[in-house]
């Protein structure tokens, strides 16, 4: 089976990425030395290739073959409560930016006002560190707790500082759940990935420690391939 040969010539590169065989910036061998090498077509090398491509293993350069990529160096993250995703950031020493994406009233029908009481609004930022983008973050928010939230959503880039200055000083949460699934046509464009990149997206909540009071909703889309997850905490 073809799908069969190109997946054992896919694996066979990773395998050599794994062991340092390629080295970053250094060219692959070419699609006929890979079809000698595995007695496969050149067009099922082609499509394995074209797999690692859009992994984001390989780059192609016209005219010259294709190349191993640099690795990204990964970012620790501690998936807590407790912390914005700021103050983590920011406590690493990461050159971290948030550009605001919209703040919008939810409709009646969604799943949210199940949580929440009052009128809803999502608050959405986009996360990039040393100017790449990273992550989205998603923020449910009602008005009946927060009732400038209208007004106010469209310029916070924290979330925690916005509490803060609403006399919230502690924060923990009670339930947070891991998914992944790919991205959309339009998490593709905002965070510059295609389609073959998992996302790792994280619901949770935002619990006031003194009061017990729920002041949010959170999802927060990852790239996956940016991230290393510290889950001792």
């Amino acid at each position: 089976m073809q799908g069969g040969k190109e997946a054992v010539i896919v694996d066979a590169v990773m395998q050599m990425i794994r062991e340092k065989k390629l080295i970053p910036g250094e060219k692959l061998p070419s699609e006929n030395e890979l079809a000698e090498e595995f007695t496969a077509p050149r067009i099922t090398v082609r499509k394995a290739l074209q797999q690692l491509e859009a992994r984001g293993h390989v780059y192609t350069i016209k005219g010259k073959g294709r190349f191993l990529k640099e690795e990204a160096k990964p970012i620790h993250l501690h998936l807590t409560g407790s912390e914005s995703f700021t103050d983590k950031m920011t406590e690493a020493g990461y050159n971290l930016k948030t550009v605001n994406i919209s703040c919008q009233k939810e409709p009646s029908r969604s799943p949210i006002y199940q949580k929440l009481e009052g009128n809803v609004y999502k608050v959405s930022r986009l996360r990039l560190i040393e100017n790449e983008p990273m992550a989205i973050h998603q923020s449910y928010v009602s008005e009946l707790a927060f009732p400038d939230i209208d007004r106010d959503g469209p310029s916070i880039s924290s979330m925690f500082a916005y509490y803060r200055k609403h006399g919230y000083k502690e924060f923990t949460s009670n339930g947070t759940y891991l998914c992944v699934r790919f991205p959309t046509s339009e998490e593709q464009k905002r965070l510059n990935c295609n389609s073959m990149i998992p996302l790792i997206v994280l619901e949770s909540n935002t619990i006031d420690c003194e009061s017990g009071k729920i002041l949010e909703f959170n999802e927060i889309i990852y790239r996956s391939d940016k991230f290393k997850y510290d889950m001792t905490r």
